[in-house]
C-alpha cells in the first residue's frame, strides 16, 4: 500500500526550512569560499557532478556566466577515474557537487582538479565526506537526512548554495537579498496545484519538458524526476532546440510542459509553447505571456536567477502526487537506490 504521506512529500515540504537553515548555518563558509574565488580571480570555472547534482551544476553554469562573465565547463568525472588523464586547470576554480560526497569518480576528479591547479569547492550534504576533505572549501548544504530516492530538498539546497557562493564572490547584494526571501517563495510554490497536467498524461508514453537559460537546468531535473517516480519517459529540451529535430515527434495530444521563468527568455519560451499548441500538442506553460498554451500557476520571486527554483519546487509537488495517482510509491523507484557510487 502506498502511504498517504511519502518521504518525498515530507522532504518537499521541508524545502523552505532547509533553505533557511543553509543560508544561516553555512553563511560563514559561503562568504569565505566566495572570497577565495574572488581572490583567485579565475579565468574559467569547471564543474564536476552527476545526476541531479549535475543539473544543479548546469544551473550554476548559466548563473555564473550571466553574473560573473566567466565561461563554465562541465568536466566528465571518468576523465580522471577511468582514463587517468591530467587536466591543466591552473587559474581556474572547480565546483564539485555531490549529495553524499563519496562517489569515487567525483572525488577523484576533484582531487585531480586540485592537483592540476584549480581552487576546489565542494557542495555536499555530508560535512565529513571524502569530497569535502579533498577540496579547498567544503560547503555543507544542511538539507538534513533525505530518505526518498528522488532528491528534492538536496537538489534545491545545492542550487541555492551555488547561487549564494557566486553572490558572495561578485558582491551581488540584490541576489543575496533574493536568496533570503526564497523560503517564503518556496512555501507558496509548494502550494501551487499542477494536477491539471495529469489528464494529459494518462495515455501518452512520453513528455517533453522545455526550458531556456537557467530554467533549462530545471527542465533536465524535472525530466529525471518524472522518469524516476512515475515510470514514464520524459525528455528535456531547450525551447529553441525543440523546434528542430524533436518537433517530428509532436502530434495531436502530445504532452508538453514549458518551464518559463521571469527572465529574458520568457517571451521565447511562451512563443515555443504556443507554436507547439498550434500543432495540436497539449501544452502547459508557467507564463502569462502564452496565448494558446494552458497556463499553470507559478511564483515570481522578483529575481531572474531565483525564479527557476520555484518552478522545480512546484513540479516536485506535482510529480509526487502524480506518481501516487498512478499507483506508484515515489520513495522506492524500480531499480534505483539512494546513493550510486560510480567508479
Amino acid at each position: 500500500m502506498i502511504p498517504n504521506t511519502t518521504h518525498m512529500r515530507r522532504e518537499i515540504d521541508e524545502i523552505p526550512e532547509a533553505v533557511a537553515r543553509l543560508l544561516d548555518g553555512s553563511a560563514a563558509v559561503l562568504t569565505e569560499a566566495g572570497r577565495g574565488i574572488r581572490e583567485r580571480d579565475p579565468s574559467f570555472i569547471v564543474t564536476v557532478a552527476r545526476g541531479s547534482s549535475d543539473h544543479a551544476a548546469t544551473f550554476m553554469k548559466y548563473a555564473v556566466e550571466l553574473t560573473a562573465g566567466l565561461a563554465v565547463a562541465s568536466v566528465g568525472p571518468s576523465i580522471a577515474s577511468i582514463y587517468g588523464a591530467k587536466l591543466k586547470l591552473a587559474g581556474s576554480a572547480c565546483l564539485a557537487i555531490s549529495q553524499s560526497g563519496k562517489s569515487p569518480d567525483i572525488v577523484t576528479m576533484a582531487e585531480t582538479a586540485r592537483a592540476g591547479g584549480s581552487l576546489t569547492v565542494a557542495i555536499t550534504n555530508t560535512a565529513d565526506s571524502p569530497l569535502a576533505r579533498a577540496s579547498d572549501f567544503a560547503i555543507d548544504i544542511l538539507a538534513g537526512p533525505e530518505r526518498s530516492v528522488a532528491a528534492t530538498k538536496t537538489f534545491v539546497n545545492s542550487a541555492v548554495a551555488g547561487l549564494a557562493l557566486m553572490a558572495h564572490c561578485t558582491g551581488d547584494d540584490k541576489l543575496l537579498a533574493a536568496l533570503a526571501r526564497l523560503p517564503e517563495h518556496f512555501s507558496k510554490a509548494i502550494a501551487c496545484d499542477w494536477m491539471a497536467l495529469a489528464g494529459a498524461l494518462e495515455t501518452p508514453q512520453s513528455l517533453f519538458i522545455l526550458g531556456r537559460g537557467p530554467s533549462a537546468a530545471m527542465a533536465n531535473e524535472a525530466a529525471l524526476k518524472f522518469k524516476e517516480t512515475c515510470g514514464m519517459h520524459a525528455e528535456a529540451y531547450s525551447a529553441a532546440e525543440v523546434m528542430h529535430g524533436p518537433l517530428a515527434l509532436v502530434g495531436p495530444g502530445f504532452p508538453v510542459l514549458a518551464l518559463a521563468a521571469r527572465d529574458a527568455s520568457e517571451p521565447s519560451v511562451a512563443e515555443a509553447a504556443d507554436n507547439l499548441a498550434g500543432k495540436g500538442a497539449t501544452v502547459f506553460v508557467t507564463s502569462d505571456k502564452a496565448k494558446s498554451a494552458a497556463r499553470l500557476p507559478h511564483v515570481a520571486t522578483g529575481h531572474p536567477l531565483t525564479d527557476p527554483l520555484t518552478l522545480i519546487v512546484s513540479f516536485y509537488g506535482f510529480v509526487e502526487a502524480f506518481a501516487r495517482h498512478r499507483g506508484l510509491d515515489p520513495d522506492v523507484p524500480r531499480n534505483l537506490r539512494k546513493v550510486t557510487e560510480t567508479v
